[in-house]
């Protein structure tokens, strides 16, 4: 091959290439692409010195200085394709760049190349102070906490991402009382405005306000406020006329907390364009989740925005490094499909010094946690029945009915399922009491709650959105406290999260919710921080029917999930994935 000249000696090594360097990759997929396309002289030459040269992994640490990356971008020394190529070189030769899918113009296309570590990834910040924590002596925070503690006092704009039961709450409160602020908005999802007031009022004496409705007040130092009302103080109608503008705009606040943040991790919801709105014009933004990437990396995009990652600068440029994303035509439209997933590790590298991401098992010492699915066979003909039916309307308005439409017709043979598998689960409940111990159950439909709680009655507390926050606290309450209370019942949504119950070691879902995050939530309503024993969590699951698929689904989608983050929420492709393996 020495003979050959370099353009067709570097094309031979291109249209074969099998190795890690993208920029090489992406020449490999233009030829692909064109049959048409040719290597430029410098490009030839870089491909025949460099094929074989592994790239530096993100993880590793980079040396090269901050000031070199920014001359780049000054003298936009990567405008052009052949000083791309020359520079490429140079930082290869270096030893001390990674490769990256990136741009750093916003004129530039995206593109393959070699960037100084230094120039893209965000230092972590660290707290120039020590913070006096013997106001909190009553209660004070533990180790790990004061780590978050930190890490929110030093950032304006911070993700704290610990795992579900290691106190974000206490840690982002005592942090607000320790940072220079003087009002506090805090958006948290409405079971949880409570458990934020009582935290507030265990660390301080400032004067707290629950908004609810459209009441608002001007003397108060924290506003807890719940996302579903959040539109009754804000619009994204910037007029200064509008009182809803005035009242949540020029309040001036120092700080915003989201609780539950992945809420909006969906960049299209109006709820989320809402938030970001409003976020945008408050100087210290902090949001709380437990799971801050779900179901997809696209998910995590808005949440880094928030924090101004520099990740989020191009949004194409995110999916297609972290999403595998590409365009596909529908009719005369290009669509975007960012469904996929992608180096993940770096995307964790990236992320550090926005994100603090603990999980429980690695900080406290917490008994295990058994996870075990019981299949069951569904006997009952009355599902063979409906699915057949939603088979044969599925083939005769394929073309006509969305997917939501769809969807919505699958929650009829959900329903069935639910009802059906409470017997099932009520022999679980019973073993449970037999043994002297407590237990959770969670299900997604009011009617066989309502069957479960029916059966157990006296012994039994219900929590779920038909109840108003003082008897949903009521139910945790008397389920925590009281030897005769035995059996919580609570629909996965709404009991699912910011309650702690572990008075119970033992978890039963009779039905499955869309989300991967649902169900890890709830499991950890038990599994958290006080409990004594090991927790077990059962999955009751009626074999060959479209809840096996669902949970076949979740199972890898978490997958995925656990790659970055460890939780999941639906997505569309979910949905379509679901409504595909139904009807083959």
């Amino acid at each position: 091959m020495g003979n050959l000249l370099p353009e067709i000696q570097a094309r031979e090594i291109v249209t074969g290439y099998t190795g890690y360097n993208n920029h090489i990759l992406d020449l490999k997929h233009k030829f692909e692409r064109s049959k048409n396309y040719s290597l430029t002289r410098p490009q030839s030459d870089y491909v025949i010195k460099y094929h074989e040269v592994v790239p530096k992994v993100a993880r590793k640490y980079l040396g090269i200085a901050r000031s070199f990356g920014t001359k780049l971008q000054e003298d936009r020394l990567l405008m052009s394709p052949v000083e791309q190529v020359w520079v490429e070189k140079l930082l290869c030769e270096s030893d001390k760049a990674y490769n990256i899918w990136g741009n750093l113009t916003k004129e530039m296309k995206p593109v393959s190349m070699w960037i100084p570590k230094a120039s893209v990834i965000q230092e972590e910040k660290t707290l120039d102070r020590e913070v006096d924590y013997s106001p909190y002596s009553h209660r004070p925070p533990m180790e790990h906490q004061k780590i978050a503690i930190e890490k929110l006092l030093a950032n304006n704009k911070f993700i704290l991402a610990d795992d579900m039961g290691l106190g974000k709450t206490t840690s982002t409160v005592i942090a607000s009382l320790e940072s220079d602020i003087k009002k506090v908005l805090i958006v948290c999802p409405a079971s949880l405005k409570i458990n934020w007031k009582r935290e507030i009022e265990l660390y301080s004496d400032e004067n707290v306000l629950i908004v609810e409705g459209k009441k608002w007040g001007s003397t108060f130092k924290y506003y807890i406020i719940n996302y579903d009302i959040l539109k009754n103080f804000h619009t994204t109608e910037n007029t200064e006329d509008s009182d809803a503008y005035k009242i949540i705009l020029n309040e001036g606040f120092d700080l915003a907390i989201v609780d539950e943040a992945h809420y909006i991790s969906n960049s299209q919801a109006q709820r989320t364009k809402l938030l970001n709105d409003i976020l945008a014009k408050i100087p210290k933004v902090w949001l709380l989740t437990g799971t801050p990437m779900t179901s997809r990396p696209i998910n995590y995009f808005n949440l880094l925005k928030i924090v101004n990652s520099p990740l989020t600068l191009n949004w194409k440029s995110y999916v297609l490094r972290y999403c595998k994303g590409y365009q596909f035509r529908v009719g005369g439209r290009k669509i975007w499909n960012t469904s996929g997933a992608s180096n993940l590790d770096e995307l964790r590298e990236q992320t550090k010094a926005v994100v603090l991401r603990r999980m429980k098992t690695d900080i406290l010492d917490l008994p295990e946690k058994i996870i075990s699915p019981i299949w069951l066979e569904l006997k009952n003909s009355f599902y063979d029945d409906e699915l057949t039916e939603f088979l044969r309307i599925s083939k005769e308005n394929r073309k006509k009915e969305s997917l939501t439409v769809t969807l919505n017709r699958l929650m009829k043979l959900r329903q069935l399922i639910a009802i059906e598998k409470v017997d099932h689960t009520c022999e679980l409940i019973d073993k449970v009491l037999e043994q002297g111990r407590k237990v959770i159950v969670f299900t997604n439909f009011t009617m066989s709650l309502d069957m479960i709680y029916e059966k157990y009655g006296k012994k039994a507390v219900v929590l779920d959105g038909r109840m108003s926050k003082d008897r949903r606290q009521q139910s945790v309450d008397r389920f925590q406290n009281e030897d005769k209370v035995k059996v919580f019942i609570g629909n996965i949504k709404a009991a699912g999260v910011g309650i702690t119950l572990t008075a119970a070691d033992t978890v039963i879902f009779n039905d499955l919710s869309f989300v991967p995050a649902d169900h890890s939530q709830a499991e950890d309503r038990a599994y958290r921080y006080g409990q004594k024993n090991s927790v077990l969590v059962y999955y009751p699951v009626f074999e060959n029917t479209i809840e096996m698929t669902i949970y076949n689904i979740l199972q890898k989608k978490k997958e995925i999930i656990d790659q970055v983050m460890g939780d999941g929420e639906y997505s569309e492709s979910f949905g379509s994935e679901l409504v595909k393996n139904i009807k083959t």
